[in-house]
């Protein structure tokens, strides 16, 4: 395995490829089907004290232990998560108007010189994922700026929120789970920050994603989704994992196509991600 130091790019080379796979293939067996009790839900703050009081107990019951426990109790109803999920405007845009304001130019041009810079990690991710980097290069881009910012939300309260709110609660309540056995794995912090709707690190994995899908790309013996080489490798064993087709077009109408709707389900963003990425990958 390469040094786990930090890095400003992905490393250079990669070892060990079976090792690195097997350690993504464990992670498919943590984020177990959660077991529900009867749960209220709310549209505002009020009720969210009691309601966490509730949740305590299903957590429990779907193997969270004392330290995601703590980091429940320890929530706040985030209303910069609920203003976030109520005006998600860009996904509405045209494909032209959202390639303009998510700065699809930059990320072209960026990715093509990262692409160069790390050809050979690219290239050891797609021999053992089988995906192209132009991909995983655009999603990265497109999520964080290549890491500039990777959010500011405190986690554990955005996604517990999410899963107390109506709109969506059955959506985000596995995650929620997610997010707190995470915190006893050590993998988060009851304080870690990323974006409004709890997703996390360089490419902005929601918590049950993270938890299931993450790999140990840089063998220190822990996912760490803010480290570039963990964060790359466990986006390309979730498409992987989803479907990805080696070898296989990813346009419109392409096998590949679709696996990019496990990842967003907005039709704009994939269709974003594959004009990009065929640019990248030239």
């Amino acid at each position: 395995m390469h040094s786990s130091r930090p890095l400003a790019e992905p490393p250079t080379r990669l070892s060990g490829p079976r090792r690195w796979l097997a350690s993504a293939l464990v992670g498919l067996g943590l984020l177990a089907p959660v077991t529900a009790l009867a749960q209220s839900c709310g549209n505002t703050g009020a009720g969210f004290d009691a309601w966490k009081a509730q949740f305590a107990q299903e957590a429990q019951r779907n193997g969270v232990g004392a330290r995601g426990l703590q980091a429940l109790a320890a929530t706040s109803y985030s209303s910069s998560t609920i203003s976030a999920d109520r005006n998600q405007k860009s996904f509405k845009y045209s494909l032209p108007k959202f390639m303009q304001v998510r700065g699809a130019p930059t990320i072209i041009a960026q990715g093509k010189q990262r692409k160069a810079q790390s050809q050979s990690f690219y290239d050891a991710l797609e021999r053992i994922y089988g995906v192209p980097a132009g991909v995983i290069i655009s999603i990265h881009g497109m999520e964080t700026g290549f890491g500039r910012f990777t959010g500011d939300t405190p986690v554990v309260s955005a996604i517990v929120t999410l899963t107390y709110d109506c709109r969506r609660s059955d959506f985000f309540k596995p995650h929620a789970i997610a997010a707190l056995k995470m915190v006893d794995l050590g993998m988060i912090t009851p304080n870690s920050r990323g974006a409004k709707h709890g997703e996390l690190g360089h490419t902005q994995f929601l918590p049950g994603n993270a938890l299931a899908y993450g790999v140990d790309a840089d063998g220190n013996g822990r996912v760490d989704l803010n480290n570039q080489s963990d964060a790359l490798a466990s986006t390309a064993n979730f498409l992987r994992q989803k479907g990805w087709r080696p070898g296989q077009g990813y346009q419109p109408g392409q096998p590949n196509f679709a696996v990019i709707g496990q990842w967003n389900a907005a039709t704009v963003y994939q269709q974003a991600i594959a004009q990009i990425a065929s640019q990248i990958d030239g």
